[in-house]
């Protein structure tokens, strides 16, 4: 069965141009990632495209880390509610938020050989992962389960990770 998920977009920054093209390969990727998961029920999420100042606010704000960082996760799932906050009106479970540095992503991009958008979709399957429970910051067995699983997500959506030549 195909879920309609809600993504919903906002945009704090001026480094990248936003078009609906990069905005429908971060939606195939949460997609994805749920799908992937198997997650039972569609879903909200929410995703805003931001600087490296504003998000080293908010890394300082709410995780007590005064510098700028690629993403922040947000999660509503807890143990404690593992279906998170269930919104009525849309009918989808409403897992959290996502914010992005792109001023952090296009310095990675260029770090790493690839484009923009590859990386932008990498962080959205990371940061989707962490709203589903993830995190490499627990173990190292966490850490190696999250990476084998965003390259087989990223390779399933068509954006592989660079191989040497």
């Amino acid at each position: 069965m195909k879920f309609h998920n809600r993504i919903y977009f906002s945009n704090e920054q001026h480094d990248l141009l936003i078009k609906k093209e990069t905005k429908a390969l971060i939606k195939q990727a949460i997609d994805a990632t749920l799908s992937y998961e198997k997650f039972p029920k569609p879903v909200e999420v929410s995703v805003t495209f931001t600087d490296n100042e504003q998000i080293r606010e908010i890394n300082r704000e709410y995780r007590g880390k005064d510098s700028a960082t690629d993403v922040l996760s947000f999660p509503i799932i807890s143990d404690d509610d593992p279906d998170g906050d269930f919104d009525i009106q849309s009918g989808c479970v409403v897992i959290g938020d996502i914010v992005i540095s792109v001023e952090r992503a296009l310095e990675q991009a260029l770090t790493y050989g690839h484009s923009a958008e590859r990386e932008l979709a990498f962080l959205a399957v990371h940061s989707t992962l962490h709203l589903l429970g993830y995190d490499h910051e627990r173990s190292a067995e966490e850490d190696e389960l999250m990476q084998k699983k965003q390259e087989e997500i990223l390779g399933s959506i068509g954006q592989p990770r660079k191989t040497a030549e």
